[in-house]
């Protein structure tokens, strides 16, 4: 991966603290919802509950699409970047409490830190993306670099 797109791609995980992911439900339409993710790298983390429907369609199908954008008041500085990627439950206790400091690490006291559900209430998935496409308006109106990885 050329180490400049790799900056951009970290810099802008690690700039927001939110993603649209979407899912496939049992019919085979997508299902997105915006989640709150972590990320360690390129490796993302989210949770959401047991019972959900992100947590039935995961479990039936592992392949999500994602998207992580920065808000511009202006189009030409749209940047942004989408995934298609894999989303594994975390079961390992180590790495469950891990990605539960990263989680709540993006949330520092002075913003407010989002309620911590019981744990036998949630689900933390880790994401790994096998391709991304970086969006980025300023090379271009709708210019893409996609990276596999």
């Amino acid at each position: 991966m050329d180490e400049a797109i790799r900056k951009t791609i970290l810099s802008l995980l690690d700039d927001n603290r939110t993603m649209t992911i979407a899912t496939l439900r049992p019919d085979g339409w997508p299902q997105a919802t915006t989640v709150g993710y972590a990320n360690e790298g390129l490796t993302l983390y989210f949770l959401c509950g047991l019972d959900s429907q992100k947590a039935a369609n995961l479990a039936r199908d592992d392949r999500v699409s994602l998207a992580i954008e920065a808000d511009t008041p202006q189009v030409m500085d749209i940047k942004g970047l989408s995934m298609a990627a894999h989303a594994k439950a975390v079961t390992d206790p180590a790495e469950v409490e891990k990605a539960g400091r990263l989680l709540l690490a993006r949330y520092p006291p002075q913003v407010g830190a989002p309620p911590t559900p019981p744990a036998a209430d949630i689900r933390i998935f880790r994401v790994e993306p096998a391709v991304i496409s970086v969006l980025d308006y300023a090379k271009g109106f709708g210019h893409t670099d996609l990276v596999r990885c």
